[in-house]
Formats: structure tokens, sequence, C-alpha cells
């Protein structure tokens, strides 16, 4: 009986040893939390380690999340780091148990790490970042040593000591301890949710109190024949609310525009430039349609949107601080464009400022940008992959030279140029769909961003290229539908497009990866007709 007692003890003792690391690691998450908001939410351990998970994650495994998690990477991210946390918690809470101050030192080696990683991050203000992650662990490590002593502290029995390997631990104590630490680390956490959680409102209301002037030059009215009315095509003009986001914001900026702040400087530049959203506001507006795409979308795939957009030429802003581009002798060829996050993006002058409708984007679809596209302001270059040219949350633009600097995506292997490829893609029928025979409406979209689709085509199966219907163009940066009646027989097919572009060239056979500069391949689904 004895033995069995003993036995029962120790697990009953290793379950709460593995239940304190728990609540170290709740705690020190929790004050960490709170000191952030004295610092800036940014700091906080869980988004700093997850910016730099991301930082420093494979190209190719960025791409397979994003294949496979869509816009629910930064969830499935978080997610994942927590889980992770919490099992080495519980680790580091057996680990105590028999080496009670290592325990508490490997605590506190973790808010090492989270505070590394949130000095390093590209948009750290400096070493002041680091303190959430220390106060942090600090808390955590306390926590936990307490919490270890209630497990091997004796009891004393009518005058006498029983250790606590028998049995003698101090039940009582642990159990109010662990329940105090839990009832604080949870108000702590709620108070620095609440405080971190000011500065977004402010932002929110500096969104909600924006009315966007009338655009000086506004867009064209899309032509009726540019939708086709064909069931499964996507709308021509795509919903904010289902506008694809993909970039590397774990938590996603809010930023008040009352204190937001654009800076113009570097090579080339006559006299640094800084503009206020009102600034911009108050500024001749332009409205234009343009369509964007991800580098990351596959052949086939869904990241690629639509949009009436408004916003400043930044052509204008660059000749106002006396750039040239370097066709005209300019001493810049790559424009750096900053984020609030950190990230940056490089885009060639001459494509800025060759005439097509770059801009500074304050609207899309007629409201402010929303926040997770990039309010209060985000560049957009008509005929180039997001990654080089749609930089949201932008407040800092430096002019430079390829050969001087190499963006963020750019160091990670991608192309440092990489305008968009011909792509097309069938919408319906769906891959693996069941048309009943007769004549079935084949669908979708082309794109080839500032050169605009000529032609698109489709083949059954192993037979001659037939040419679809192509909806009117809007412009020629702007994605087009087309259709094609098929005649479908009884059996397996399979339906492949291609299109060409305006400028002649016929979208590639080709098959590649997304990296380094875009995908290419035509798209084809396979379908069985009943």
């Amino acid at each position: 009986m004895t033995t069995v007692r003993i036995t029962r003890t120790a697990l009953t003792r290793g379950t709460l040893a593995a239940l304190s690391g728990l609540l170290a690691g709740f705690a020190a998450l929790t004050v960490a939390e709170l000191v952030s908001a004295a610092v800036r939410p940014e700091a906080s351990p869980v988004t700093a380690v997850g910016g730099a998970a991301i930082d420093r994650t494979p190209a190719g495994v960025k791409d397979f999340a994003i294949r496979n998690f869509g816009e629910n990477d930064k969830f499935v991210l978080q997610l994942g780091i927590v889980l992770t946390l919490a099992l080495l918690a519980l680790a580091v809470g057996v680990l105590a148990l028999r080496h009670r101050r290592t325990g508490s030192a490997a605590v506190l080696a973790f808010g090492v790490v989270g505070a590394a990683s949130a000095v390093s991050r590209p948009d750290s203000t400096g070493i002041v970042d680091g303190l959430p992650s220390l106060v942090g662990a600090v808390a955590g490590a306390i926590l936990l040593y307490v919490l270890i002593g209630r497990l091997t502290r004796p009891r004393r029995i009518a005058g006498q000591e029983q250790e606590a390997h028998e049995g003698g631990w101090d039940r009582r104590g642990f159990l109010v301890a662990a329940t105090a630490a839990a009832a604080a680390s949870t108000v702590a956490g709620a108070i620095g949710r609440t405080l971190n959680g000011r500065s977004a409102q402010d932002a929110v209301a500096s969104r909600e109190a924006v009315t966007l002037p009338a655009p000086a030059s506004p867009a064209e009215p899309i032509p009726a024949g540019a939708q086709l009315r064909v069931p499964g095509l996507p709308p021509f003009t795509t919903p904010n609310n289902t506008f694809y986001r993909v970039d590397t914001a774990l938590v996603v900026p809010k930023v008040d525009a009352n204190a937001w702040r654009l800076r113009i400087h570097g090579k080339g530049v006559r006299r640094d430039l800084e503009f206020t959203y009102q600034d911009l506001l108050d500024r001749p507006l332009i409205e234009r349609e343009i369509t964007l795409c991800c580098v990351s979308n596959e052949v086939g795939g869904p990241y690629i949107g639509h949009a009436k957009w408004i916003g400043v030429r930044l052509a204008d802003l660059l000749k106002e601080a006396g750039v040239k581009p370097p066709s005209r002798g300019g001493r810049a060829d790559q424009i750096i464009a900053r984020s609030v996050d950190g990230m940056t993006l490089g885009t060639p002058v001459e494509d800025v400022m060759d005439g097509r409708d770059a801009m500074l984007a304050v609207g899309m679809n007629g409201e402010p940008l929303p926040f997770v596209h990039g309010f209060p302001v985000r560049m957009l270059v008509p005929g180039l992959y997001g990654y080089v040219s749609a930089c949201k949350w932008i407040e800092d633009i430096e002019l430079t030279t390829f050969d001087d600097y190499d963006a963020y995506w750019v160091k990670r292997k991608w192309a440092r140029k990489a305008p968009i490829k011909t792509q097309s893609r069938i919408d319906t029928p769906k891959p693996f769909g069941r048309p009943e025979a007769g004549t079935v409406m084949v669908a979708g979209v082309a794109w080839a961003q500032h050169r605009g689709i000529e032609k698109v085509e489709i083949r059954v199966d192993d037979g001659p290229w037939r040419p679809a219907q192509l909806a009117e163009e809007d412009t020629v940066d702007t994605w087009r539908q087309w259709s094609y009646p098929w005649k479908a027989a009884p059996g397996g097919h399979t339906l492949t497009v291609r299109a060409t572009d305006g400028t002649g060239e016929v979208q590639t056979e080709k098959r590649t990866k997304t990296v380094p500069d875009g995908a290419s391949g035509w798209h084809s689904v396979v379908v069985t007709v009943d």
C-alpha cells in the first residue's frame, strides 16, 4: 500500500508540476502583454516571435502555408506558437520539480529569446522592445519557483515534518498560490489587451471620420459587357471583404490617420518631402480600375482581385521631390517603400514614372482603405506583382539603386523585378465537376496587367485550340472575362485554357513555381460529363 501511495503521490505532484509550468508560461505572456501596452503592442512576445519566425521562414515554406491555409496562415502560425509554448511550459514544469532553479532559469531563457526577436524585427524601435518579454519572463520564473516550492516543501504533522516525496507536500499552499496566480495573470492580460486596444480604437475612429473627396480624374465607367452573365464566374469588381490578403503582418497594423506621416527622400531627391494624410486628400486625386495579383498565386489560383482605387499619382510626388527616371538621367533606379511594420518593397523607378497609373491609394471601391488592405495609405503600381509594388501601411519612400539595396523578398531569393505574367484561369466548370451532356458554358478570367488580353483559347482533351468569346475590355490594367460554349459529350474530359496578351505574346505552357518571379503554365480542369 505504501508503494502505491507514493506512486500516486508522485504522479499527482508531476501533474501539478506540469501545471505549474503552464501557469508560469501564462503569467509570463500576460505580464508581457501588460508591459507591451507601455512600450508598443508589436513588442509583445507572441507577435515578436511570430514575426521573427515569418522573417526566417524559407520562401518554399511560406508558399506552402499560403497554398494550404490561405489568409488563415497567420492564425495557424499564432496557434502553433502558443501550442509550442504550452508544451515547452509543461516540460519546464516537470523539469523544475527535480531542478527548481534550472526550471526557473529555462523560463528566463525563453524571455531572452522573445526579447531578441522583438529587438531584431525590422520595425523595432530599439532595445526597449525587449522589455515586455524580459519582464514577463521574470514574473513567470518567480511564479514557477514559488509553485514548485509548494510541491517540494515538507508538511508538519503532530510536531514533526513529513517529507514531500512521502505525500507530505503543501497541498493547500499550492492550490492557493496557483489560484491566485491564475486570477492575477488573467487580470493582467485583460488590462494589457484593453490598453493595447486604445491605439486601435483611435485608428478606427480616424478611419470612420474620413470622407473621400471626389477624384479630379475619375475612372471611366466599367463597360456593361465587361461582366459576363455566366454562373460560377467571379464578379468583375471584387468586394472588399473577399479581396485576397497575402502579407507577413502577424497582427494587422491599425494606424491612426491623424498621426500618420509619409517621407520621400534618398538619391536624386532635390528636397525631402513629408506629407500628412490630409495633405494627400487635399491634392488632386485619380480614380482607376486596377487588378492586383500576388506572386504567390499558382496557376489557376485565387490570389488575384479587382477594385476601383482612388489616390495620388505617385509620379507627381516624385517629380516634386526632383526625382528623374533613369531614362532621363536620374540617379536612382529603385524605390524602397517601407511599411509601418518594417516590411520593405523594391519598385523600379522607371515603371512608376513611365506614365502608368501608379499611385498612393487612400480608397478602395468607394470607401477608405480597409485596415487589412493598408489603411491609411498603400502603394499600387499596375503591371507588377504585389511584392514589388503594393506596399500596404506605407510610411516611407526612399530612392536608391538595385545595386545598393535588396528589399525584404529579394533577400529571400525572389526576383528584383517582377512584371505580371500572362495568365488565364477556368472558373467554371470546377475541377472534378460533373456537368450534364449538351452545351456547357466554360468560363473564366485572363490577365496581363498593363498589356491587356487580346485572345483566349480553349482546348478539349488533345483537340485543336478554339477561340473563346471575350468580354468587353475595361482597361489594359484590368482582368478580362471570357466564355466558351462547349458541346460536351459523355465521359471524362480535360479542359485547358491559354491567353494571348496585348503585345501578341502567347501564354507559355512551361510550368514554373511561384519562386522567383511568379508561376507560369496553362490551367486545366478535369471533368466527367454525365
